[in-house]
């Protein structure tokens, strides 16, 4: 008598890596969206704080003459509050 034990695994073993690679990207998915959306990777961080950042275009803009110095330190506090150049926890 032949059963299926003597004739190996079968096609159906190549399945399984699919089923792991499936798990791994949904777990992944779900951390991205979930645990991981308030944290700052080293790429997000260039855009706050680098020579295209909303601070260092409005200092460009204020250097330039485009605007005034009191329209400068009115947008300037908007921004230190949405991209705050200290901690939030400072106290000041």
């Amino acid at each position: 008598m032949n059963t299926l034990a003597y004739d190996g695994p079968g096609p159906w073993i190549l399945f399984l890596p699919l089923v792991w690679a499936a798990v791994v990207i949904t777990v992944v998915t779900v951390l991205r969206r979930t645990v991981w959306r308030g944290r700052r990777g080293p790429w997000q961080g260039r855009a706050v704080h680098g020579e295209h950042s909303p601070i260092a275009m409005l200092g460009r803009r204020f250097a330039s003459g485009e605007i005034d110095e009191d329209e400068y330190w009115r947008r300037l506090s908007v921004l230190d509050e949405q991209f705050g150049r200290r901690p939030k926890d400072a106290g000041l």
